[in-house]
């Protein structure tokens, strides 16, 4: 919790800094011209750096889901099912070995959860199909309102399905993904109610983070030069945004893993639910060729079938 904590924190700093230096790099060069040029140059300066600040952020987005994310992931796991850390090994690190022998390179983490998410949406969307075709007058609307609060409750739902390949110890990430949205497709009722109450409890304890955040983003809005009054609404967004992330979300997913596992016990993927699924989604699709050319790299040459290894 506390190295999440300090990266997330890290970043919201990072934005108000670059920010900040850029506004104050604006202010600078308006001083050539008369106050509304040096105000409008200080704003285009701050936004600037804070698109700096995103720009690299984005391309940092696969270490911060392999370090951070899929890290605290592990720990938590293990954490659920009862089992010891390994003698002489912190969190932090046993957490990057487990992510590093179950998905390898981060692109490869990146991939999965990049196909989990839109299979994650293409089951929340088979759950809504059967609610349009009844005849209640603005059933419309209120499945747009339901599709939009069911599509962010299942934001959380992908850090459970890389979960189950920590938990299985699967070789195949690709395999132990398709293996956990069949079960999550066949669990999806209950699944989507804890999520959706986790969501509702998440975006309501943030909305009061950032009302608390308010008066003192504004006290640093009111150091920076120049007229930079929306900064005040940025920057409280941006650290209830980190408190969020770091504090408050690791609960959610605690929550929903908790309820994944115990729901799952004992259960088999339903061949059914694997054809809905994939008829939904070709995002599932592709996550089983990739699971078929895994198990083929994997896959040792013998006297035999050395030869259909090596092309696998």
């Amino acid at each position: 919790m506390l190295f999440r904590a300090a990266v997330y924190f890290a970043v919201a700093a990072a934005y108000v800094i670059v920010t900040a230096a850029g506004a104050g790099v604006g202010y600078g060069i308006g001083a050539f011209g008369d106050a509304d040029f040096q105000a409008s140059s200080a704003i285009w300066g701050g936004g600037l750096g804070f698109a700096l600040t995103a720009g690299v952020l984005y391309f940092l987005r696969e270490y911060i889901l392999y370090v951070v994310k899929a890290g605290h992931i592990a720990v938590m796991v293990e954490l659920l099912d009862g089992r010891p850390l390994p003698e002489g090994m912190g969190q932090i690190g046993y957490a990057k070995s487990v992510v590093a022998q179950r998905f390898g390179q981060t692109s490869v983490l990146f991939g999965i959860d990049q196909l989990v998410k839109g299979v994650v949406n293409a089951v929340t969307g088979l759950l809504q199909g059967l609610a349009t075709l009844l005849p209640i007058p603005g059933v419309d609307q209120l499945m747009a309102a339901l599709r939009a609060y069911l599509k962010l409750a299942a934001g959380l739902i992908d850090e459970v399905i890389l979960a189950h390949a920590i938990r299985t110890r699967s070789d195949n990430p690709y395999a132990s993904a398709q293996e956990a949205l069949v079960l999550y497709g066949q669990n999806a009722k209950p699944m989507l109610i804890n999520a959706a109450w986790l969501t509702l409890f998440v975006y309501g304890l943030s909305l009061l983070v950032f009302l608390l955040m308010l008066a003192p983003a504004a006290a640093l809005v009111y150091l920076l030069p120049g007229a930079w009054s929306a900064g005040g609404l940025v920057f409280a967004l941006l650290f209830a945004w980190a408190i969020k992330a770091a504090l408050i979300e690791p609960f959610a997913i605690a929550c929903l893993l908790q309820a994944f596992f115990k729901i799952t016990e004992g259960q088999q993927p339903d061949p059914e639910w694997e054809q809905r699924i994939s008829g939904a989604s070709n995002r599932f699709q592709e996550l089983g060729q990739r699971a078929a050319n895994w198990a083929g790299i994997k896959t040792p040459p013998t006297a035999t079938t050395g030869k259909v290894g090596a092309q696998a």
